[in-house]
């Protein structure tokens, strides 16, 4: 059985950032796994430790620079690595439906029984990736899953998912499947030291549109980004300092300056 999950490298902002253009300056971001992803490789290598999956391999949709970030998954014991990125893509902001069509080529070339994708990423928050996937694909899916245990000799895996209003649900969702996880699903590991080392040594394969059989028209995005701004606060917060009285006494004055009183 073999499992592939997608994996994403996510930007993170701090507090002091400068916008360039449409985008935020380089120097500013720091880049990491995608958090719900990083619970998706998790529950790829326990299958793999439980004699379920016979591989495991991760893939990525990024520069050369995210590599630093697929081989994380491969530290944690992901066997080999994917990587799909071309220079048409460069100046493109893909929306769901282009990376839906690169990963599908790569699912056509691995022929995986099982996907695992995060639920989301925090950067673009679209959170429709993976079940996009499974409807191009044909694959049984579910997505929010929060506990899963599957059966490859019954061709099945049994899922639980926690939905809205408090409804949890368990179900059984035949392979192959593409399922989407959320995070509480297990404890992602820290990547080992000895691990780190033979991530290094761990392939990881650079797919262009060429290679897939795709054309970057095939890829382009429905999707402008336009501009991209800070937005103005509309109210000033204000400290209030002194003891415990004078901080009282002055919170009480602006509550009764906004009308807000008993």
């Amino acid at each position: 059985m073999k499992v592939l999950v997608t994996v994403k490298e996510v930007a993170e902002v701090g507090d002091d950032f400068a916008i360039e253009g449409t985008g935020i300056a380089e120097s500013d971001l720091e880049y990491d796994l995608n958090e719900w992803d990083d619970y998706a490789v998790e529950a790829g290598v326990q299958l793999a430790e439980a004699d379920v999956a016979d591989e495991v391999v991760a893939v990525t949709i990024g520069p050369e620079r995210s590599e630093e970030t697929i081989r994380m998954a491969l530290a944690k014991g992901a066997d080999r690595a994917v990587r799909v990125w071309d220079d048409a893509l460069t100046e493109e902001f893909l929306d769901v439906a282009g990376k839906v069509s690169l990963l599908e080529a790569v699912v056509a070339e691995e022929e995986p029984d099982l996907v695992l994708s995060g639920v989301q990423a925090a950067d673009d928050s679209f959170g429709a990736t993976g079940v996009a996937l499974a409807d191009r694909i044909g694959f049984e899916h579910a997505a929010v899953v929060n506990d899963l245990e599957v059966d490859a000799d019954a061709g099945v895996a049994n899922v639980h998912r926690e939905l809205e209003g408090g409804v949890e649900e368990l179900t059984e969702v035949d392979l192959p499947a593409v399922l989407t996880v959320q995070t509480g699903l297990n404890e992602p590991r820290y990547a080992s030291l000895r691990g780190i080392r033979q991530a290094q040594r761990k392939e990881i394969a650079a797919k262009d549109l060429s290679d897939l059989g795709l054309s970057s028209e095939e890829v382009a995005s429905a999707l402008t980004l336009a501009e991209m701004y800070e937005p103005e606060s509309e109210s000033d917060a204000e400290m209030i300092e002194g003891d415990a009285g004078e901080a009282a006494g002055r919170l009480a004055e602006v509550l009764r300056e906004k009308g807000v009183g008993a």
